[in-house]
């Protein structure tokens, strides 16, 4: 146990940790608090005066290198007696900034963080010694084979949980970070995440999120990866996967995180279409509506073939939740390319696009394309299409008017319930008998109104 003893009491160390970036880094963090908890520690919010501060970093954007620094320095501004702690993918990628940065005591690559308590224990040893050089625990990622283990968790709010089954990316998209931040793709064995379901079921989880770097490629590096390759089916491992979590009594939902469009054949919908529990939302990484774009960016299909997956999933469920990311600005794109991604855009009707500015990411092909694209027109462009979102977004909710729907009750807010549809779709529960972390069934204009 951390403790801090004198000759008049004994206290408990206490630590904050705060979390920037994807699921996958919501994951890790609720991992580092239980490993925190386990050690002895008392969790503090990150507002609070700590004696250890952990920021697990994101490095995706320029914001996220700059959000990720700001957070790291508050921290010592809080307290600037405490260790803090640098942990993820923006010290995967910047680790000589990092250990120049006077105000980071630790940094921890984003294949080290199992190491996490042993490397803090031994910090505050040497502290006590007088002792104030930086230590890193930062391996050459592209190396790692192995996926990493941390401790089975659970997430404070007993609804919906993440569930991290995957880690690292093959594509290297000639914008990206992610690949040099996470390295290549490994998967966690599938009796690990079995169990771990069954003890979030059993915990009163009525929702799974499956979160993964690239979330498709699950299987490889398994010993079953090679049924997989043999069906010609990428996410022949992940449905297989999916039909054994669907089997765990008190599992009524399993989401899944962000998908590539090449991997989604009409086998794969098919298939996920047979699984009940599976949510009819689907986050389908677009990037831009124009194939030349696209091909710059070496994203592995093309609009038609995108939109031939969309078609699909509208032919086998019912009004499905379609979101996606699109990057604004990307070298090279003229006002012609971007006007293809807004008529793209606007023949899909996506309920949701999160919209990314280009970001130069040192280290990769982006960063040196000539055509740069100036931030005034960044700018210009992610308006107009934040604009066009709102209306896709209203013409969607439309639609749903007089269906039925079903809420996982989240939290009360003013008297009122409030969770989220199969669709995560925030919506407002007008009914006394609905009930926290319960299912709740009924018309939407009617008990229910989407309120997102």
């Amino acid at each position: 146990m951390s403790i801090i003893s004198n000759n008049y009491q004994t206290v408990r160390r206490t630590a904050a940790v705060h979390n920037l970036g994807c699921k996958v880094n919501a994951y890790e963090s609720e991992a580092m608090e239980r490993m925190l908890q386990e050690a002895g520690y008392e969790l503090v919010p990150f507002s609070e005066k700590a004696d250890v501060y952990i920021v697990n970093t994101c490095t995706v954007t320029n914001t996220a290198d700059r959000k990720s620094r700001q957070m790291l320095h508050r921290a010592r501004h809080i307290n600037p007696d405490a260790l803090i702690v640098a942990v993820g993918c923006y010290v995967q990628t910047h680790v000589e900034q990092v250990l120049a940065d006077q105000d980071i005591d630790l940094a921890i690559g984003t294949n080290e963080k199992s190491k996490l308590i042993g490397l803090i224990e031994a910090r505050l040893g040497e502290d006590q010694t007088g002792k104030q050089q930086v230590r890193a625990s930062v391996s050459d990622i592209s190396r790692r084979a192995d996926y990493e283990m941390l401790p089975e968790h659970l997430p404070q709010e007993r609804c919906r949980a993440f569930l991290k089954i995957q880690d690292g990316c093959d594509q290297f998209c000639s914008y990206c970070a992610i690949p040099l931040a996470r390295g290549r793709i490994r998967s966690r064995e599938p009796e690990d995440i079995v169990k771990e379901t069954e003890m979030l079921a059993a915990a009163g989880f009525k929702e799974i999120v499956l979160t993964g770097i690239h979330l498709c490629s699950y299987g490889r590096g398994l010993a079953k990866e090679a049924a997989a390759s043999k069906s010609g089916d990428d996410m022949a491992v992940l449905l297989q996967l999916i039909r054994r979590l669907a089997d765990i009594k008190g599992i009524s939902r399993i989401r899944l995180g962000s998908l590539e469009p090449g991997s989604m054949t009409e086998e794969v919908i098919r298939g996920l279409s047979f699984i009940p529990k599976v949510c009819p939302h689907f986050h389908l990484s677009l990037q831009s509506g124009c194939d030349a774009t696209l091909a710059r960016m070496n994203r592995h299909y093309t609009t038609d073939q995108f939109a031939h997956v969309c078609d699909l999933l509208r032919l086998y469920y019912d009004e499905p939740t379609l979101t996606t990311d699109v990057i604004v600005g990307f070298p090279g794109e003229s006002e012609e390319e971007f006007e293809q991604t807004c008529s793209f855009l606007e023949r899909i009707r996506f309920y949701h696009t999160h919209l990314f500015k280009y970001s130069r990411r040192d280290g990769t092909r982006a960063a040196v394309m000539p055509d740069q694209v100036p931030e005034s027109f960044k700018t210009e462009r992610s308006r107009r299409l934040e604009n066009l979102n709102r209306h896709m977004k209203e013409f969607y909710r439309k639609q749903l008017e007089g269906k039925r729907a079903e809420i996982l009750i989240e939290e009360n807010e003013d008297g009122m319930w409030i969770g989220h549809t199969a669709g995560y779709l925030k919506a407002q529960v007008n009914n006394p008998e609905a009930a926290y972390n319960e299912l709740f069934t009924d018309i939407i204009g009617k008990e229910i109104r989407i309120i997102d």
